[in-house]
Formats: structure tokens, C-alpha cells, sequence
């Protein structure tokens, strides 16, 4: 599925803006998280948008989605005064698993590769 250079552009910018509204929020949790990625729906009324995880536990993540909804409407105040756009669209947080699903398979890899040369060196040997 393509997505049209004007919702990519949208995304890019929304990501951004989001970044800035949450570094300026007077909560220290909120402000240090990172957006990894913005999803629009077609009409852009609705945006996914992606935070990194890092370490938290399953409920620090729900305290913290909790937070952002509460804050969802100075984000959106936010975004809408700095882009001078005429509608914002409503935001669903959510934490990036793709990036832990990455490193899980990024380690399966590895350990694949140690154990291919492991036994490559061994048959080699004998």
C-alpha cells in the first residue's frame, strides 16, 4: 500500500512537532519520551502514534498512556499553533514493539551465526 507523498509529509511533521510538545510538558516521564514513528489514517482525523519503550515495565506503560491521554488535547493545542494547520488529528499512543521484535531477532541471528561458524571450525577440524 502506497501512502501519497502529502500523508507521508504530514506523518514526518506530526512526528516532529509531537517530539517538541512532549520535551516542552512539565511532566519529567512524558517529556523524555522519544516518538519513533506517526501513522495517519487517509482523511489524517486519526494518527498512531509510536513511542520507544525503552525500559519500562507493563505498568509504568499503562501509567504513561494514561498520562499522554489525559494530555492529548495541549498536544494537540501544541501541534495545531506551530503548524498553522486548521485541524489536528486525535492521537492514539501506543509503544513500539517492532523495535523489541528487532533486537529479539537481531540476537537469533547472531546466535545462529556464532553456531554456523562453531560447527563450520569443528567439521573443518576433523
Amino acid at each position: 500500500m502506497d501512502k501519497s507523498i502529502r500523508l507521508q509529509r504530514t506523518e514526518s511533521v506530526l512526528k516532529e512537532l509531537l517530539q517538541e510538545a512532549l520535551s516542552s510538558l512539565g511532566d519529567s516521564t512524558l517529556n523524555t519520551l522519544g516518538v519513533t514513528d506517526v501513522v495517519c489514517s487517509k482523511g489524517k482525523y486519526y494518527a498512531e502514534v509510536f513511542i520507544y519503550p525503552e525500559a519500562y515495565t507493563p505498568k509504568e506503560q499503562q501509567a504513561i498512556l494514561h498520562a499522554l491521554k489525559k494530555a492529548e488535547g495541549i498536544l494537540r493545542e501544541y501541534v495545531l499553533s506551530v503548524s498553522g494547520w486548521y485541524k489536528c488529528p486525535k492521537f492514539k499512543f501506543c509503544f513500539d514493539e517492532s523495535l523489541e521484535r528487532a533486537k529479539t531477532l537481531d540476537a537469533l541471528f547472531a546466535q545462529i551465526a556464532s553456531n554456523h561458524t562453531k560447527n563450520g571450525e569443528n567439521g573443518g577440524e576433523k
